[in-house]
């Protein structure tokens, strides 16, 4: 497969519109987690692969230019197929390798809202994103839960509601005990918090709290963007979570307007520096959990 080059946007661009940038050249990564697991790298959302006898179970798939490269990687780590896609979420750094997989004969999976936004039109921080094309499409959908049974090991794919967006997944390998979180967690960092498409910072909460539920002090926690973490450092990022949305629900108690607490720095002051020097600026967190509080009236 051979893809054409696209224009170059902003980091902004990359993550909110799901467009692929080539201002460096991508190389992919790979990381060894367990015997069979391993995250790869690149430019877009972490990818989690099981590789199994007969094949490879592969969640996410960044963008489409990458396709070669990330194929390629994995035929270093594995001479086996590509079998199943699963897709966290429906933004396209996660989705963006999905028709050329397709075309390589890979049956793809979803919570049944992926399908339906990658099938419409949508706006993203007022920047329209075209419908993905029906050869991009999640074959198979659910609607709470699915299991995968493969050789030895036990994968649950479960919807979190309202968290990233209306269709977000963990996928939870039981047996080797790791947990592929998509972009309900960007570790290390304030997260990007779709709310045109249903996310919610009370959702975002209640999808990290699942994974507490589920996660021992030896689990390995894939997120979405950034490095593989741990139960401890997803406990610390769920407290400065609900910290900072108890804050910003106390100004709103206080009639404090949508201005009043975007200039706020206060709110954020000891998170800025360690969490805001990324994607999402404090300025910016402030402001996403200020509208998603305030939707809920």
């Amino acid at each position: 497969m051979k893809f054409k080059k696209v224009i170059a946007v902003s980091l902004l661009g990359v993550f909110s519109l799901g467009v692929f940038s080539q201002k460096k050249e991508v190389k992919i990564s790979s990381e060894k987690i367990t015997e069979n697991i391993y995250m790869l790298q690149g430019q877009g959302g972490n990818i989690g692969i099981f590789v199994g006898k007969e094949g490879v179970f592969m969640i996410d798939d960044q963008f489409a230019p990458l396709t070669d490269k990330i194929t390629s990687k994995i035929k270093e780590i594995t001479d086996k197929p590509i079998k199943y896609l699963v897709n966290t979420h429906w933004h396209g750094d996660h989705t963006g390798g999905n028709e050329n997989l397709k075309k390589e004969g890979v049956l793809i999976f979803s919570q049944e809202n992926v399908r339906k936004r990658m099938s419409m039109d949508q706006v993203i921080k007022g920047k329209n994103k075209k419908a993905a094309p029906k050869e991009a499409l999640p074959v198979i959908t659910f609607s709470k839960d699915m299991m995968f049974h493969i050789d030895d090991e036990d994968i649950l794919v479960s919807h979190v509601h309202n968290a990233h967006t209306d269709g977000d997944s963990h996928v939870y390998f039981l047996n080797s005990n790791v947990i592929h979180m998509g972009d309900t967690y960007f570790q290390g960092k304030f997260p990007f918090i779709d709310i045109e498409t249903g996310g919610s910072i009370d959702g975002y909460i209640a999808s990290i709290g699942k994974v507490l539920m589920l996660a021992d002090d030896k689990t390995k926690i894939i997120p979405g963007h950034r490095s593989i973490s741990n139960k401890k450092e997803l406990q610390i990022y769920k407290s400065m979570l609900v910290t900072l949305r108890s804050r910003v629900q106390e100004a709103l108690n206080e009639g404090k307007s949508f201005d009043e607490v975007s200039k706020d720095s206060n709110i954020t002051k000891e998170y800025k520096d360690e969490y805001g020097a990324w994607f999402i600026s404090a300025k910016k967190f402030r402001e996403t959990i200020y509208k998603s509080l305030k939707d809920k009236k």
